[in-house]
């Protein structure tokens, strides 16, 4: 912020204002403008929005280019502040999907740079910050590739693909009522762990864009063992696994030749020892046709 030691200073940044609302209402088309959004919440300021306005006001204005430059409330990513939103004269905002902001939900699904998620180990999109890019760095964002995955628009693309397959096997049957307290049945630690760390799979997808199959049998096995390791799943582990891969197939999604990209891709580190699992599973339920 600027030191007001004089009147002529404060006319000076009241001038300075007043050209800047100027541009904005005085403007014959100012919808023909670059508009710029900075959100100025208190987690933005927090992590240099005020920084992020001036350096926009200062260069805009340095380097010629006609710009409406206005500070927004939250935009809903306190994860990833300072946010800012830059749209340009007569083009839609790109589209993408987001939700969360805490690399839970496996929305924020783009291909960075050659890498699902980007270049980052064990995170997500919305976990990749501007820090990580040197000044002047091309930055190439593209959608999932994948036929199991179609694009609607933009970067956003149809993942229903994976609720077809949870809805082919990825729960168990089990009566209604009142639910049985957590440590009713004993389950051994290395086992418990085992199975949570299996439910850690978000359902991003990076699995299938990173794979040059276009497999789904990381994810698929990820959801499998997740139930089948647990003694509330075992009834149903044979059916489970032969319907869930049946569905896989189904939806277009390609076979598992462990060329491990997807482990190596996966935001939440899912190992590939799940798919052997799997396909162990498979066997045994073949061979009891």
């Amino acid at each position: 912020m600027e030191k007001i030691k004089s009147l002529a200073d404060l006319k000076k940044i009241r001038d300075n204002v007043q050209s800047k609302i100027d541009l904005r209402e005085k403007s014959e088309h100012p919808e023909n403008l670059i508009q710029i959004k900075v959100a100025m919440a208190t987690c933005g300021i927090a992590a240099g929005s005020k920084e992020t306005m001036n350096y926009f006001l200062n260069n805009l204005e340095k380097n010629g280019i006609q710009a409406v430059v206005t500070q927004t409330g939250c935009m809903g990513y306190c994860f990833a502040e300072p946010t800012v939103e830059i749209t340009k004269p007569g083009k839609e905002p790109i589209v993408f999907d987001h939700d969360c902001r805490e690399g839970i939900c496996g929305m924020c699904s783009l291909y960075i740079n050659g890498h699902p998620h980007g270049p980052a180990t064990g995170a997500t999109t919305c976990q990749i910050y501007m820090r990580r890019f040197k000044d002047g760095d091309v930055i190439t964002v593209e959608p999932w590739r994948s036929a199991g995955f179609p694009v609607i628009k933009d970067l956003m693309v149809d993942r229903s693909a994976y609720d077809k397959i949870m809805q082919a096997g990825g729960f168990i049957s089990v009566r209604t009522g009142a639910p049985q307290d957590a440590n009713a049945i004993l389950i051994p630690k290395p086992i418990a762990d085992e199975a949570m760390d299996a439910a850690t799979c978000i359902g991003c997808g990076a699995c299938v864009a990173a794979c040059k199959n276009g497999s789904a049998m990381l994810f698929v096995s990820a959801k499998v063992s997740q139930l089948n390791l647990l003694p509330q799943g075992k009834p149903e582990a044979l059916r489970r696994a032969k319907a869930m891969i049946a569905k896989m197939d189904e939806l277009g999604f390609g076979n598992c030749t462990n060329t491990r990209a997807c482990e190596a891709e996966c935001p939440k580190c899912v190992s590939i020892s799940n798919i052997a699992r799997l396909n162990r599973d498979f066997i045994k339920a073949k061979l009891k046709d």
